[in-house]
């Protein structure tokens, strides 16, 4: 009805000028003024606003009595929008804003605080006095990209200006087929994969990836999502085979893990006269705090403190696994408890015998401690016969779409091939 009666009255006043074609300034000024210029959900043209950050020190009732509302009115306020919007936490840093009527600037009407990129929290001072938390419609887009190794695979992403955050993502993808520790110059990837936006540009992180391919040694290796279990909903990676790419047990037990020292039967420490110490476990570096997942599902059996080990867990897998993780800030389980692989289990830390943050890992098969990269892991569970027919359908168009993203060397060779200077002048 509001827009009806909008253009209406644009006609009507565009009517009753000399030339319909030639607006005057009083229809532009009115035209500017109907039509809303919205921040927030709140109308420009009739209010102006100011934006600030939280200081140390600002409340929610401070900010409003220092902007000419009283204590009583702050009160009522309050009581207003309990349940509803929450300003008790105000973050130092994050902005916020006063929006004053056009009539009258003494006091604001409305309060506006945005302590992130998806939401806001708006409140009404005045008159009928109210406060919401909104969030903001987030917009999911497919995004593709490539790269090739010149250093590290965080380096290449983050020199390519890709989502620095799909290194972790990509290495997760590709936890038991390609070691990122030892990659090599020329390793090189392209990657299909979603990532969310609010406000049409201000990313909130990726989604997930949809489809990769990362040559490796010069082995392609494509990656393609598929719902492996509907029933459950359980979502894993295949390759353009349908072989699984996971493997009964994550590669380690960090999000991104860093080996910072391997199992060595002969390894020599200097501080103890470089005498030999075998270190029967795999360390991965990380700071304190670092989540500690499970490798694989299974029953927790141990979760103690030892003088060397300090706070560890120990996860009995099947009759032929287990698994152990030392020097833990914290422990997450109790004995008895069935832990899913990629459970929290704890937090790294530097308790027991320990020189820096890591947690250290070790693997036993059949009794027997011995090295998890050295060993020939069961697979993860197939892609059922009756969903083999329905995948290969599935990935034809991904596969397409991988297949025609190019490498940064390839765009370059393209754009060298087109540019006239390239050519050799005519010697006429």
């Amino acid at each position: 009805m509001h827009r009806i009666l909008m253009v209406f009255l644009i006609f009507f006043f565009i009517g009753c000028n000399n030339n319909p074609n030639q607006p005057n300034e009083k229809t532009e000024k009115i035209v500017e003024k109907l039509i809303p210029n919205l921040l927030y959900g709140i109308d420009l043209n009739e209010f102006d606003v100011e934006t600030k950050k939280i200081r140390r020190g600002d409340t929610f009732g401070k900010i409003i009595e220092d902007n000419g509302i009283d204590y009583p009115e702050v009160y009522n306020i309050l009581q207003a929008i309990k349940g509803k919007a929450s300003v008790r936490k105000l973050t130092i840093g994050k902005p916020y804003s006063l929006f004053y009527s056009k009539d009258s600037i003494s006091t604001p009407e409305y309060f506006v605080y945005h302590p992130g990129p998806q939401s806001f929290i708006r409140i009404h001072l005045r008159d009928s006095l109210y406060g919401e938390r909104i969030e903001k419609p987030i917009r999911l887009v497919e995004l593709e990209a490539s790269g090739i190794i010149k250093s590290s695979l965080y380096e290449t992403m983050q020199n390519s200006g890709i989502n620095e955050s799909l290194t972790y993502y990509l290495s997760d993808v590709y936890a038991w087929t390609v070691d990122f520790f030892r990659l090599q110059k020329g390793d090189r990837f392209k990657i299909i994969y979603t990532e969310k936006f609010v406000d049409d540009s201000v990313s909130i992180g990726v989604e997930r990836i949809k489809a990769a391919y990362f040559e490796h040694k010069g082995k392609p290796l494509y990656a393609f999502e598929y719902i492996s279990d509907p029933k459950k909903g359980i979502v894993d990676y295949f390759d353009d085979q349908a072989k699984s790419l996971r493997r009964a047990f994550l590669q380690g037990p960090l999000k991104f893990n860093r080996v910072s020292s391997r199992y060595n039967l002969r390894r020599r420490i200097a501080l103890y006269g470089n005498r030999v110490r075998p270190h029967k476990g795999t360390d991965f570096a990380a700071s304190v705090g670092t989540p500690i997942l499970a490798t694989a599902s299974g029953k927790i059996v141990k979760a103690r403190y030892s003088r060397g080990n300090g706070n560890y867990v120990t996860i009995r897998h099947n009759s032929t696994y287990s698994t152990q993780y030392l020097h833990m800030k914290k422990h997450n389980v109790r004995v008895g408890q069935f832990v899913e692989q990629g459970d929290i289990i704890g937090w790294v830390g530097m308790t027991g015998n320990t020189s820096g943050p890591h947690v250290c890992y070790r693997f036993w098969k059949n009794g027997r401690q011995v090295d998890p990269f050295k060993q020939k892991l069961p697979e993860a569970k197939p892609i059922s016969k009756d969903l083999k027919a329905k995948f290969a359908r599935h990935i034809v168009p991904y596969k397409y779409k991988l297949d025609c993203i190019a490498f940064d060397e390839d765009k370059e060779a393209e754009i060298a091939e087109n540019n006239p200077s390239n050519y050799a002048k005519d010697p006429s």
